[in-house]
């Protein structure tokens, strides 16, 4: 056994040891030692590897593969541009706190310098994005076996505590197996039980006790992060009798902690000026909300609390006046009294948004995105998994669609980019045994559209992809580049319509494809099936800023006056 096998090898065992359960294998010349090596494992049962060709596509699956599983998942690929197309998925999980792991094959020092081919500095690529464990080159020395195994329990140990982990292995030829005699100190006598770990610990920031009672009057907003944070929070809320307001991502947490999760909150919020009843004295924000301005605004008229999950907390208007690194109960629960009027008001106010809500839709021509999220969110069986897209998807779904427990929703929320979506929510569907599906927009689609390529010896995912196809970005159309007086370069810049054919380009990915052109075909077309397919439905976006801006005055008329 050659040095590169042999330590390939080696860290293959060891991160199988630390419960390592999916690696996601990209081709190449200098990683062969290593997809060799996981090859053979995953062909023992010891592990479940996937292939993909696109390394960009391989590093969002393995992030979904971790956000699903709740375990690291890792990635492997060659050097040169391979690792740097892992950069956006880095990213991603880096800002949402999710573990995974980044096997990035590399050449060895003598070749740095040199013009040798696809040969680039890539230890610390990814900057602090992501920690970088660097091997050494592997020789024939006693005591490799140690110091490998030792590197890669550092590393999964990193992973587990919520960070992106470069384990960057510089091989030298041969990188293939080669019929030489064992090398016996690579695999034999292995040190027992060695797996070192770590867990994320709590940090402590000045002035993060909140060592006072908080309001009768205060609301809480959940965004994305650790369900067992947001469970605990939730119920504080329900107890202190607060109203909440959480994301797609966080509803199910909340719900979970016996908070009455409010279907319009994120409406009311952005519909206009709250009336003195609705006006929260204090507002705690669990995890990180990202979706709405209306939440935004809020935090800037009332003392905020921040209970976050990562060092970057969720303050980009810098007005939170405590931040928690975790949830300590005996600070959260002491409550100023309680205000038997102040949840029935704001549940009222949500009854009457929802009434509003639900009258609009129904008179608008189907379909439009808003009516799309409400339905699949209603129509998806219980115990699925929902992966819903950035842009309007998870926008739509939070302004008014029903919260659901017995969902698992995922979205990419921490950088919250389009790229890479359709191959996270494969990762989501391949670590799950729930029925699986995605809620995402036509440029979504295309920007990842090698994340519909599975080869055929790969397992394919249970996965039925909604995508809403109104050609082009959609979500500009809401922003201040929509408004009348932009017009002229807006559609060209902004709306960038590509004209695909979906069906033809699904064809090509041997994925099965439907357009639906009714409500009742939708929802037919979200029974459970299998394999991997694309449900497309089709509208108008030049309707679309009209809809919202009557969306939000029907709110205000209804609930807020």
């Amino acid at each position: 056994m050659n040095p590169s096998t042999a330590q390939a090898t080696v860290i293959v065992d060891e991160l199988i040891r630390n419960d390592v359960r999916h690696v996601v294998v990209c081709p190449g010349s200098r990683n062969a030692a290593i997809a060799m090596a996981l090859h053979e494992a995953a062909g023992a049962g010891r592990l479940t590897m996937h292939v993909r060709i696109d390394e960009r596509s391989a590093g969002f699956l393995a992030l979904g593969l971790a956000k699903a599983s709740g375990r690291p998942a890792a990635v492997a690929c060659t050097s040169g541009t391979a690792v740097a197309n892992l950069h956006p998925a880095v990213l991603e999980a880096f800002h949402s706190g999710v573990g995974i792991l980044l096997l990035t094959a590399d050449r060895p020092p003598e070749l740095h310098g040199s013009g040798a081919n696809q040969t680039i500095d890539q230890r610390g690529l990814f900057g602090p994005a992501a920690v970088t464990v660097e091997f050494p080159v592997a020789e024939r020395r006693d005591g490799q076996n140690q110091v490998w195994r030792g590197l890669v329990c550092r590393a999964v140990a990193q992973a587990e505590a919520g960070r992106p982990v470069q384990v960057n292995m510089p091989f030298r030829e041969p990188l293939v197996p080669t019929f030489e005699p064992r090398w016996p100190e690579a695999l034999d006598g292995r040190p027992a039980g060695l797996r070192w770990t770590t867990s994320a610990a709590p940090v402590s920031m000045a002035g993060s006790r909140v060592d006072f009672p908080l309001p009768a009057r205060t609301l809480m907003v959940f965004g994305s992060g650790r369900d067992d944070r947001a469970s605990a929070a939730a119920a504080v809320a329900a107890s202190a009798g607060w109203p909440a307001v959480a994301e797609p991502s966080g509803q199910a947490a909340a719900l979970a902690g016996g908070v009455g999760v409010l279907r319009c909150g994120a409406l009311l919020l952005a519909a206009g000026e709250l009336p003195e009843s609705l006006r929260p004295e204090a507002v705690v924000v669990v995890g990180r909300p990202t979706l709405s301005r209306g939440v935004r605004g809020l935090m800037g008229r009332a003392p905020v609390y921040g209970i976050g999950d990562h060092p970057q907390w969720t303050d980009p208007q810098y007005v939170a006046t405590h931040v928690r690194g975790w949830l300590d109960l005996d600070d959260m629960s002491r409550v100023d009294g309680l205000d038997p009027e102040w949840l029935p008001a704001w549940r009222h106010a949500d009854a009457a948004a929802v009434n509003a809500v639900e009258k609009l839709l129904a008179e608008q021509e189907w379909p439009t995105g808003l009516q799309i999220a409400a339905e699949v969110m209603d129509a998806v069986p219980a115990g699925a998994a929902l992966f819903i897209g950035s842009s309007n998807p998870v926008r739509d779904v939070d302004l008014v669609a029903e919260p659901r427990s017995d969902v698992a929703i995922h979205a990419n929320r921490g950088v919250a980019g389009i790229d890479g979506n359709v191959s996270t929510a494969a990762g989501m569907a391949l670590a799950t045994d729930r029925p699986a599906y995605a809620l995402i927009g036509d440029l979504t689609l295309l920007h990842d559209l090698n994340g519909l390529l599975v080869g055929p010896p790969e397992r394919r995912p249970d996965l039925t992809i909604v995508v809403h196809n109104d050609d082009g970005g959609g979500i500009f159309a809401l922003l201040e580049q929509g408004a009348a007086e932009y017009q002229p370069s807006f559609e060209r810049v902004f709306g960038t319509p590509h004209g695909a054919d979906l069906e033809s380009l699904c064809r090509g990915y041997h994925v099965a494809h439907t357009r639906v052109r009714t409500s009742d075909e939708l929802r037919e077309a979200l029974a459970p099936g299998r394999g991997l397919r694309v449900v497309e439905v089709r509208s108008n976006r030049a309707l679309l800023r009209d809809l919202h801006a009557r969306l939000r005055a029907t709110v205000a008329d209804a609930a807020l006056r």
